[in-house]
């Protein structure tokens, strides 16, 4: 969960579940609200309660509060969440895998467009995850998520492609867990964005948290006070005009982070749906042109984006390894389309 301001979801139509609920007891003594809870809730963290806080996933007697909140007898808590309770078992699932590295620690694979990572509200199947504990036994799960998610490490969004390190022993999760919080892994991304981005490279610095007006988006709060830290680094690959590549260095791992981070410089990622890179944003008004643009989307699942490289340490060996893949197809076209249009035009 991502850290905003914590009453947002009075000012959002978003409907909410309940997925817990307390009276306190009239007997119980002043405490913390992530004390009071860390004992009632089955497989959680006392940090992931505090982010469930700052989300405005807690209230008490209907009032969203701030993880320092002290819960008083009689005081009603509840737990409220952007999805209903569903039981349900993680089933195994024969999705092939593109896997790129394996060994008895870790695999790495690379991630197809369209694929989401873990099972959540309205995406319970075809996941990355049933198709790992189908490939896979025993997965390690971390004890302190509200979910089960064997072996993940990290994420990739839906149509974001690329590479992703699965830990398959408990030992290999909380090293490499360890390694991306810390941020000594090395992650390259390429991108291709919208317009001529002015410097050759740069760094995007600014916290993100989500949307005020659209939960499922990300955006920038230059102020410091709301969402986290992220930073992005950039360096220009290729330039068309209308659109550049970029190489992105990720030194932090937020949500939506070099998405959000782009279109935050005014260079929205090509093809990219949910922040409006989907539409003709640079070039010329004619109707083949505008055209070419629409062919181009077509060649991609959302947006064109890719985890190229991959950096970390061996959780069992010590030693620095180093993944480096290939584009998919649908960019690679994307790329030599550009470049035959950029030609046609000399």
């Amino acid at each position: 969960m991502e850290t905003e301001q914590h009453n947002e979801n009075s000012e959002t139509n978003e409907e909410l579940f309940e997925h817990h609920n307390f009276v306190v007891d009239p007997g119980q003594e002043v405490l913390r609200i992530d004390r009071f809870l860390i004992d009632r809730i089955p497989n959680t963290s006392r940090n992931k309660i505090q982010e469930a806080a700052k989300e405005g996933y807690i209230k008490v007697n209907d009032q969203a509060v701030k993880q320092n909140y002290k819960v008083k007898p009689n005081d009603t808590v509840s737990i409220v969440l952007p999805y209903p309770v569903r039981e349900t078992e993680l089933l195994p699932e024969n999705i092939p895998l593109n896997i790129h590295y394996e060994d008895d620690t870790v695999v790495v694979v690379n991630k197809q467009a369209g694929m989401v990572v873990h099972p959540g509200y309205g995406n319970f199947s075809g996941t990355l995850v049933n198709a790992l504990v189908y490939h896979f036994e025993n997965l390690p799960t971390k004890p302190n998520d509200f979910s089960s998610r064997p072996g993940l490490v990290h994420r990739l969004d839906k149509n974001t492609t690329g590479l992703m390190v699965i830990a398959k022993t408990e030992e290999a999760l909380t090293h490499l867990s360890k390694q991306f919080y810390d941020r000594t892994t090395e992650r390259r991304y390429h991108a291709l964005v919208w317009g001529d981005v002015k410097e050759d490279e740069g760094t995007i610095e600014g916290n993100l948290g989500r949307s005020l007006k659209n939960r499922k988006l990300m955006t920038v709060f230059p102020g410091g006070d709301f969402g986290k830290h992220a930073v992005t680094n950039y360096k220009v690959l290729r330039r068309w005009d209308y659109v550049t590549l970029v190489e992105c260095k990720l030194e932090t791992g937020r949500t939506h982070q070099i998405r959000a981070h782009m279109k935050h410089l005014g260079h929205p990622l090509f093809n990219d749906i949910e922040y409006g890179g989907d539409r003709v944003l640079k070039g010329t008004t004619f109707t083949k042109y505008k055209q070419f643009v629409i062919n181009n989307f077509k060649l991609i699942e959302g947006q064109a984006l890719h985890a190229k490289t991959l950096g970390f340490e061996h959780p069992k060996t010590g030693e620095y390894m180093r993944f480096d893949s290939d584009l998919p197809t649908g960019f690679k076209t994307l790329i030599e389309r550009w470049d035959n249009y950029l030609a046609s035009r000399h």
